[in-house]
């Protein structure tokens, strides 16, 4: 566990976007830029099938439903069952990273529910390992250099259940992911507003990451901000007096994630009165959609009624800073979880890293998976677990891991709907452009 220095709660506000940023379809900054719901989940659609176009691995990132439906398909039976636990469900690379408690502490941890549900553990270490061989291959990286990654995070994973291993301990930290910690302690107040925010108002820049809001949004964000959960959960930072008044200042749309493109998502940025007499501390507000999981849960297995509880119940189990953070809230008539963003809460970028750093680094997360996976395990449930994971770990070349054969044939099946999916991407494109074109031309005439 690591311990930031006190941070500035009051700091300045920088500006890094222009408000001279475009607008979709030309709105002004006062207005929504779409005429219907369904206008703006055509453009949602069309962004995320341009991220997931972008990379192989980005398509593995963003294609939950493609993982498990692949899953069901693959010819390896190896798979092991484990006992019945909360897991992520949609653990790719991109949602671990560091996140920070009410009380300024700071841990890697999962840091992404949307598809958490009480299921096989071994589904959430597929889905890790599958995003950092796309990964390592999409950096170039020879096959050996995969098949060390993948060996790496089944040993890292095992650890967290070795009978001598303490879940509320610290994992030993390798020296890519140090720096990630390091400078997610260093963030402030400052540094978020200069990478989200316009001004020190402050405001929500509308352009490519933000999209103005219809009125009913807004007035349902605002009756949100001035509810008692929101209040709790923004008051609840130690540097934040209880009693402290709680204000909309600003709210949007908000453009953010790739899988989760389609749902509804909005930012707010709230004031919180200070201790002290005309001090005032702003806060960033995540308002997002609860859907259906598309991962499967266990069978009899028995879970909140509501997904908007599913997911907050999954993020206690797993990732206790974040899970003691989320509130609940109603807009547009649909439940949605809600967290403020601390500073500290960072994505974690491994992008580059030569074979030896992947392998540690790939180890370590696993790890971080496993010790949020024993922590809901007594030791009789850990000790049968590693049992079934080492039955079927092979020990050489000619005898992979489960983990391997299965990674493989995985990794076969998304390269191959990663093609697809970019050919029937640049058709449509190339179809529209066509048609743009055949309209300024008429235009023009």
């Amino acid at each position: 566990m690591l311990h930031p220095p006190e941070l500035s709660r009051n700091a300045k506000f920088q500006t890094r976007f222009d408000h001279s940023e475009p607008v979709p379809n030309g709105a002004t900054l006062n207005k929504t830029p779409f005429k219907s719901e369904q206008d703006r989940d055509a453009k949602l659609t069309e962004l995320r099938n341009l991220k997931m176009a972008k990379s192989s691995h980005r398509y593995v990132r963003g294609s939950t439903q493609k993982f498990y439906k692949c899953l069901e398909n693959t010819t390896s039976d190896t798979v092991p069952t484990g006992p019945p636990i909360w897991i992520c469900g949609d653990c790719h690379v991109g949602n671990l990273g560091p996140i920070a408690n009410a009380q300024g502490h700071v841990e890697i941890q999962i840091r992404d529910f949307d598809q958490t549900v009480i299921g096989n553990p071994a589904h959430d270490l597929l889905r890790l390992a599958l995003s950092l061989a796309s990964a390592a291959r999409g950096s170039d990286l020879p096959g050996v250099a995969t098949f060390t990654i993948i060996e790496s995070i089944l040993q890292g994973y095992e650890l967290a259940f070795a009978p001598d291993f303490d879940v509320e301990a610290d994992i030993e930290t390798p020296p890519q992911i140090l720096a990630a910690l390091r400078a997610s302690i260093k963030a402030n107040w400052s540094s978020l507003a200069k990478e989200k925010i316009a001004d020190k108002k402050p405001t929500l820049p509308m352009g490519e990451k933000f999209w103005p809001l219809h009125k009913s949004e807004r007035a349902d964000i605002k009756t949100a901000a001035q509810s008692s959960a929101v209040h709790n959960l923004v008051t609840m930072l130690k540097s934040r007096p209880d009693e402290g008044e709680v204000k909309l200042l600003d709210a949007a749309y908000w453009i953010k994630g790739c899988s989760s493109l389609g749902n509804l998502r909005y930012a707010a940025v709230l004031s919180v009165a200070g201790k002290k007499k005309k001090s005032n501390d702003f806060c960033l507000l995540d308002f997002k959609q609860a859907s259906a999981p598309l991962a499967p849960r266990a069978k009899d297995s028995v879970m909140p009624k509501t997904d908007v509880d599913r997911v907050i119940e999954g993020a206690k189990h797993l990732s206790p800073y974040l899970g003691k953070r989320m509130v609940k809230a109603k807009i547009s008539n649909t439940l949605m979880f809600v967290r403020e963003l601390l500073p500290q809460d960072l994505k974690l970028d491994i992008e580059q890293l030569n074979a030896r750093e992947a392998a540690k680094v790939a180890a370590y997360l696993a790890a971080v998976v496993g010790k949020a996976h024993s922590r809901q395990l007594n030791p009789m449930q850990r000790k049968e677990w590693l049992a079934e994971l080492k039955k079927q770990s092979g020990s050489n070349v000619e005898a992979p891991t489960w983990l391997w054969r299965t990674i493989v044939e995985l990794l076969g099946v998304h390269e191959q709907a990663y093609l697809d999916h970019c050919r029937r991407h640049a058709l449509l494109h190339h179809k529209t452009d066509v048609a743009v074109a055949e309209r300024e031309n008429q235009s023009s005439e």
